[in-house]
């Protein structure tokens, strides 16, 4: 596999990373591992091991950790946010001997996280009221499909750190918006085809509006599409499985909605889920012992995948 990036092997040895780290902090205050990356200038891992190896620092993680499918892991179970990004983003560092202060960052993260995540699911519902006023007059859209948010959003984890957008390259704030549209067996084709358009012209609304830079993710498909996923048995159909499962109706049909959700039981697909995260609770714990046992240095190119993001993005291809 092609790591995303290389372990730099010149950092000066633990001891000075973490009297360093101690240092900022007794100037700065509780650091989210972001802040502590730019004000240190090391590498990531380098600074996530300082950290979670030491008898001083203490890291405060909030939110929660939850499934992600990933195709470089075996069995594809992974946990979300990755290692990484659950330091840069959902993690505060500070001295053990000042934890009031540390968890009182935290609480402040905790609820700005929880914020973008509501800001999003606003955006998204917004985008749909937009899109609706423009589909076909008349129609009873609301009674033939149904339109689920997943993601980060329905778990409260969204963020707003700026990333380049997949396609453009453009820089966009944090999570994306994961959309899936299913329509019954009788929707005109057509009239899928008009929703798919209306929704990528949205996309683009959002990707090019300066003070907006959001991505959104979306598919849109029948249900003779999500039968043929329930077969569980490729990387893609248990890809859009998951997010079925863990997908919120925002807008549309109850009934159309509640009888996915029946299909997922009824064929086992929650079970399965349910299993992969508890796999995937175990692939973190065996790739956090790992990088905390070698040394930066030894990191082989192909286990950087342990730390980084995997992304989701098949099922919207």
């Amino acid at each position: 596999m092609k790591a995303k990036r290389q372990v730099k092997t010149h950092m000066a040895p633990h001891e000075t990373v973490e009297s360093r780290i101690i240092h900022l902090i007794r100037e700065k205050g509780p650091l989210t591992g972001a802040q502590l990356c730019a004000a240190a200038g090391d590498d990531e891992i380098v600074l996530w091991r300082a950290c979670r190896l030491s008898e001083k620092l203490q890291v405060f993680t909030v939110g929660r950790r939850y499934l992600r499918l990933d195709r470089n892991v075996e069995g594809f179970a992974r946990l979300s946010p990755s290692i990484m990004r659950e330091f840069l983003t959902y993690s505060v560092i500070g001295l053990r001997e000042e934890l009031p202060s540390v968890r009182q960052r935290a609480e402040q993260i905790a609820s700005h996280i929880k914020e973008v995540s509501r800001e999003k699911e606003g955006l998204a519902r917004t985008l749909l009221s937009a899109l609706l006023s423009e589909f076909q007059p008349g129609f009873p859209l609301h009674e033939r499909a149904c339109f689920i948010i997943a993601g980060d959003i329905v778990y409260g984890m969204a963020h707003d750190v700026p990333r380049p957008e997949r396609s453009t390259r453009k820089m966009v704030k944090g999570s994306d918006i994961d959309l899936v549209v299913v329509v019954d067996d009788a929707f005109p084709r057509e009239f899928m085809e008009r929703l798919d358009t209306l929704i990528y012209q949205e996309k683009q609304k959002l990707i090019m509006t300066p003070h907006l830079r959001e991505e959104i993710d979306y598919i849109v498909k029948d249900l003779a599409r999500v039968r043929e996923q329930l077969a569980f048995d490729t990387f893609k159909h248990m890809l859009a499985c998951k997010i079925l499962q863990e997908g919120l109706l925002i807008y549309g049909s109850e009934n159309l909605f509640n009888q996915i959700k029946a299909m997922l039981h009824s064929r086992g697909i929650v079970e399965k889920l349910t299993g992969m995260e508890h796999q995937a609770h175990a692939f973190r714990k065996k790739a956090e012992r790992y990088l905390l046992r070698e040394a930066p240095e030894r990191i082989k190119e192909e286990n950087l995948f342990y730390f980084y993001p995997a992304e989701e993005s098949e099922e919207f291809e």
